[in-house]
């Protein structure tokens, strides 16, 4: 369980690092927009008070703490699960970045209401219209490595 500690301890630093410089130090939430390497990397100031791609966004109040609620069960039931199924390193190290960057989230929802999202990349001609942050990116990986990486035998 150390290793998911560490894991998620530097994945929820790196998350609030990297939010705090974009928004903050760059004046994001001010100027909305920063072109890095366009088309491939823009920043885009964003506030999503649902859960990916703006999904079940609301100006409630209960929505907010509901999303908390739920994000901090999923930590928890995972940590659960990593501990009560013998995990492998790369299993561990999945546990931490959804754990880490699930967190990432839930203190931007505590702190300002909606999670603060401004990575927005496109490739190839095709303009992808979402914006993400660093907890974003952890979360879908490690839930997928959680899931690729189980030691949990299938029934026959």
């Amino acid at each position: 369980m150390r290793l998911v500690f560490w894991v998620a301890l530097a994945t929820f630093i790196l998350d609030q690092v990297t939010k705090y410089i974009v928004v903050h130090a760059m004046n994001l939430r001010e100027l909305l927009a920063i072109d890095v390497w366009p088309p491939f990397i823009k920043l885009r100031m964003t506030w999503n008070s649902g859960i990916n791609f703006g999904l079940l966004a609301g100006d409630a109040p209960a929505t907010r703490w509901v999303l908390i609620g739920v994000a901090l069960v999923i930590c928890a039931a995972v940590l659960w699960w990593v501990r009560s199924d013998p995990a492998g390193r790369w299993q561990k190290v999945s546990a931490g970045l959804l754990v880490g960057g699930a967190l990432g989230n839930v203190v931007d929802r505590v702190l300002y209401g909606a999670v603060a999202d401004f990575l927005n990349m496109s490739c190839c001609g095709l303009n992808n219209p979402y914006v993400f942050n660093v907890a974003d990116i952890t979360v879908f990986a490690g839930a997928a490595g959680v899931v690729v990486f189980s030691n949990s035998k299938k029934p026959a």
